[in-house]
């Protein structure tokens, strides 16, 4: 049989930054990626690292997404000093645009009570449309505004994976490709995994996204969690026009546009279709006239990993001591924080980490309040 100390199931954005971080605590670390049959969110999503509008009804969310944030420069320069890999974190700043006034008062509303919530620590600007169009002069002059969000940013959320990858293969770590984790069996001295092989671990942290659902309950937890699609564009290189990411339009360290996103309920189909395609390329280019000729030359779709509240689920088996759960649908955003910050608290360095124990499943077990 062999062993690690430390078995990552899931090799997406979360666990190879949760596997990162334990390695930087001098764990020994094997990572098992289901391989390309995989739903794989960590190559389909928008590249964000975003605070604005996360927490409502959370306020530790809120908190835990601006830790991350900003920890974000600290976390990308120590990767590219491993790696040789430049992130292309952008920043600090990003604009929610809305086309009606009555969106930028909801947007207004909704930030203003989450930062009520917070003790007004919360910052963000209203900009009315020649305030917003200093700030992105391409945008179209329909807009009604925009809401500016100083902690917003955006990377290559392939880079990050790659860096990620190769900075703990450099560090000793290993990566089991191709060989879904069938089954893990509790024991008195760890875990037994099965992908065919038998493997002996003496804690195993699940971070296998929609995945979880299934492997969660072999260790004593419980990971209530569903898809939620999203398609998404890339366009033909246009000339540098916008300089802060947008929630729907972003351009990328190349040149080239992604936009996205929309929301779909259609199980596991990560399939793209031409009706939704046509919607966002629509709404893009009433936000950004400059793009109604632009060639789209990508299109794909992808499965968040979304829990009931929308917000993560960090736990820790009563039942099997040394099985965790780390389950989110913000891998960009949160990825400083669970490679600096959540990998301690598994790792047993920093046991009273803050907020986490408002992020355990038990949340959706307790009677409601209020």
């Amino acid at each position: 049989m062999r062993s690690t100390d430390y078995a990552i199931v899931g090799g997406g954005l979360v666990g190879m930054a949760i596997a990162w971080g334990l390695q930087r605590q001098g764990r020994r670390v094997t990572v098992f990626d289901e391989g390309d049959i995989a739903f794989r969110a960590a190559r389909g999503n928008f590249g964000l690292v975003w605070v604005q509008g996360k927490g409502v009804g959370m306020p530790d969310y809120a908190r835990w997404t601006r830790l991350s944030a900003s920890l974000w420069p600290a976390f990308a320069d120590e990767l590219e000093r491993e790696t040789g890999t430049d992130l292309q974190l952008s920043g600090p700043g990003g604009l929610e645009l809305c086309l009606t006034e009555n969106e930028l008062d909801e947007n207004t509303a909704e930030l203003s009570g989450l930062r009520a919530a917070l003790g007004g620590d919360y910052p963000f600007e209203r900009l009315d449309a020649g305030e917003a169009r200093k700030l992105v002069p391409e945008a179209s002059p329909d807009i009604a505004g925009a809401i500016f969000g100083p902690e917003d940013r955006n990377c290559n959320p392939l880079y990050l994976l790659r860096a990620l990858a190769q900075a703990l293969v450099a560090g000793g770590g290993h990566i089991e490709n191709g060989a879904p984790i069938h089954a893990i069996r509790p024991g008195s001295n760890g875990f037994t995994l099965d992908n065919g092989e038998q493997w002996g671990a003496s804690q195993v942290v699940l971070c296998a996204g929609l995945g979880n659902a299934a492997l969660a309950p072999m260790v004593g937890l419980d990971a209530p969690v569903r898809p939620d699609r999203g398609q998404l564009l890339i366009t033909e290189r246009v000339k540098p026009f916008l300089d802060y990411p947008t929630v729907n339009v972003r351009q990328t360290g190349d040149g080239t546009i992604q936009i996205g996103a929309s929301h779909e309920d259609v199980g596991l189909n990560d399939a793209s279709s031409p009706h939704v395609i046509g919607q966002i390329a629509s709404n893009a280019a009433r936000i950004f006239p400059i793009l109604e000729n632009v060639r789209v030359v990508r299109s794909w779709g992808a499965l968040r990993v979304m829990s009931p509240d929308g917000h993560p689920i960090y736990d820790q088996s009563t039942a099997h001591p040394g099985a965790f759960l780390v389950t989110c649908h913000s891998g960009v955003t949160l990825a400083a924080a669970h490679a600096l910050v959540l990998a301690r608290w598994i790792a047993g360095v920093d046991i009273d980490t803050p907020y986490l124990e408002s992020f355990s499943a038990e949340r959706y077990r307790l009677p409601q309040t209020g």
